[in-house]
């Protein structure tokens, strides 16, 4: 009798927790429920997303080679920061540069936001080079700072180069070729403007001796 009476009363005892707890308990579910909906939702979203992202990239590159204005509009359609559109504005400052339309070239690749460290260098590394290019060149120096890989200090020993600053672009070249291998042809054009800036170098010191032996 005794068991069955506490049997009784832990069956009370449950009933009565449940009814106590059951809104709580019924909210919980809910909550559980709503996250895994909004999940498969955010993902569905997503997949849709970049499945309208590839096709918005796929149309600007097919306009690419054709009418410049065409190819702005259907740029400027393109979702802001994502991947796509970085490459798209990558080859937009491409054919830009091609037309010969280099201050374009840096406002559109200024313009790219990425969230992808690997991408924004390369957006950097073109912006320096263009800023060389356009004879801009303390204003590359400065965006480039210390950076220290080969495409970044190959620029570096260019712009110093231009401001007549053979041994600091030599310096660079020569960093730059400890990163690169051997026989490639990006090693090669460095190893050719390294032996251009020793030869500026050399010229300008004679150039120095000869102002000097006349003055004597």
């Amino acid at each position: 009798m005794d068991e069955l009476l506490n049997e009784h009363e832990q069956g009370e005892r449950v009933r009565a927790w449940l009814q106590r707890n059951a809104a709580g308990l019924i909210g919980g579910v809910a909550v559980g429920l709503a996250l895994v909906w909004g999940w498969h939702w955010w993902q569905d979203k997503r997949s849709a997303d970049q499945a309208a992202e590839a096709m918005a990239y796929d149309s600007f590159q097919q306009k690419l080679g054709g009418d410049m204005d065409a190819v702005a509009k259907n740029y400027a359609e393109l979702p802001r920061g994502t991947v796509y559109q970085v490459l798209a504005g990558l080859e937009l400052a491409k054919v830009q540069v091609d037309a010969g339309k280099l201050d374009e070239a840096i406002a559109t690749l200024r313009g790219l936001e990425s969230k992808d460290p690997a991408l924004s260098r390369v957006v950097e590394r073109r912006i320096a080079r263009l800023l060389v290019d356009t004879g801009k060149h303390e204003e590359a120096l400065k965006l480039l700072g210390k950076a220290e890989d080969a495409d970044a200090l190959e620029i570096i020993g260019d712009a110093q180069l231009a401001l007549g600053q053979a041994g600091a672009a030599r310096e660079a070249y020569q960093k730059a070729l400890r990163t690169l291998e051997e026989g490639s042809p990006a090693r090669q054009l460095v190893e050719i403007k390294l032996a251009h800036a020793g030869a500026d170098a050399a010229a300008a010191a004679s150039a120095e001796a000869r102002t000097a032996a006349t003055a004597g």
